[in-house]
């Protein structure tokens, strides 16, 4: 069966109102006052990890398929060719935008920013408005680099249990993020965070996720712990909104902090998505709340939402003449939202709904395999 995980598209609408809110609260300094409430907002940036997870669940489960069900594998050239239909359209756009409106750049520097190469030039300013974009660099490498991966974890595969030895591949990925990680500290190398290494352990997690959601399908022992699942993700958020996981300024954190925000964040991130991609079931409250026509549209523009709020707000904020950390919270929160909003709608239906159009794609991952129904008298195993 094919189409869209409504509730999925639910997790990724509110990874994006988590980012626009943590940019609201960080450009009116209300992220920087005294209180948990803040510190809080100051961890919203757990929605990268959720999207990075997403792509490596979404993305790399055809391969899956391919290797414990012997179906056709995706083709590469094709797939690549999708997915710079699906991200570069729409970013061209608004990036062009932010860079004739406030980018000191030649045509050296729009090059960089246009092919999406600005993480490998750390040295270089960050034009205003478009201080979100750190993440585009990371999401295509990682597109690049997942049909050689795929290749890797099935000849890998082929020598045994195939979900065995594609899981103990995959767990090859977050040594490499740790190893990244302690680097980027001991050698005070911090940008290292910009590159797709220090974030492999989130993409694996997906990967992972994708290999358990073809061997196992619908997990009953997910799906009836769920609510916990959930809880405990609350429950870990909280512990990731202290000084346990590094300061809320651009401060560096030591190499612990680093290791525990990284771990706190990946543990997040699991517990969020799992009991939706490995116990999907429609009719529970957390589909009916995630999976609601709302949401699930929400989720299908989430991409221009999380592309358009950065301009978005630092345009109000110049015109308004804010001081730096001194907006006022519910106007920006307010205006910001409707205008991305509007634009979010426009940009999806006319430029990346019609570029999906032209790839021949419809948009809409396969959906994991449904909850089998109970019998009578006992349930199916």
């Amino acid at each position: 069966m094919k189409g869209r995980d409504a509730a999925l598209d639910g997790i990724r609408a509110i990874a994006a109102l988590g980012v626009w809110l943590l940019h609201v609260g960080s450009n009116t300094g209300v992220m920087y006052r005294e209180g948990m409430l803040p510190w809080m907002m100051s961890r919203l940036g757990i929605a990268v990890p959720i999207f990075f997870l997403l792509s490596g669940l979404l993305l790399y489960r055809p391969w899956a398929r391919a290797v414990i069900e012997d179906t056709p594998r995706p083709r590469p050239v094709r797939y690549l060719w999708r997915r710079v239909l699906r991200v570069m359209p729409v970013y061209w756009l608004v990036t062009a935008l932010a860079l004739w409106a406030w980018s000191p750049f030649d045509w050296t520097g729009w090059l960089k920013w246009m092919l999406l190469a600005q993480n490998f030039f750390p040295g270089d300013p960050v034009p205003d408005g478009l201080y979100q974009m750190w993440t585009l660099p990371i999401e295509m490498s990682f597109y690049v680099l997942l049909p050689i991966l795929a290749w890797l974890l099935h000849r890998f595969a082929r020598g045994g249990n195939r979900p065995v030895r594609l899981l103990l591949g995959i767990a090859v990925l977050p040594v490499i993020s740790v190893a990244a990680v302690t680097a980027a500290r001991l050698f005070e190398l911090p940008q290292l965070a910009l590159l797709l290494p220090y974030h492999l352990v989130y993409f694996a997690c997906g990967m992972a996720m994708a290999v358990l959601s073809v061997w196992i399908g619908h997990s009953r022992v997910i799906d009836s712990l769920a609510p916990q699942l959930l809880v405990l993700a609350g429950l870990l958020y909280a512990l990731l909104s202290t000084g346990l996981a590094g300061p809320r300024t651009l401060t560096l954190p030591t190499l612990s902090q680093s290791l525990w925000r990284t771990s706190l964040e990946a543990a997040v991130a699991v517990l969020l998505v799992a009991p939706f991609a490995l116990a999907s079931r429609p009719g529970s409250l957390r589909n009916r709340v995630l999976g609601n026509p709302v949401s699930a549209y929400l989720g299908r523009i989430s991409y221009s939402f999380f592309l358009w709020h950065a301009p978005v707000i630092t345009l109000q904020l110049k015109l308004t003449g804010a001081q730096p950390f001194q907006g006022d919270f519910a106007s920006v929160a307010v205006v910001s939202f409707v205008i991305t909003m509007l634009l979010s709608v426009g940009s999806y239906h006319l430029i990346e709904a019609s570029a999906l159009k032209l790839s021949g794609h419809r948009s809409a991952p396969a959906l994991p395999p449904a909850a089998p129904a109970p019998l009578p008298a006992a349930p199916a195993p």
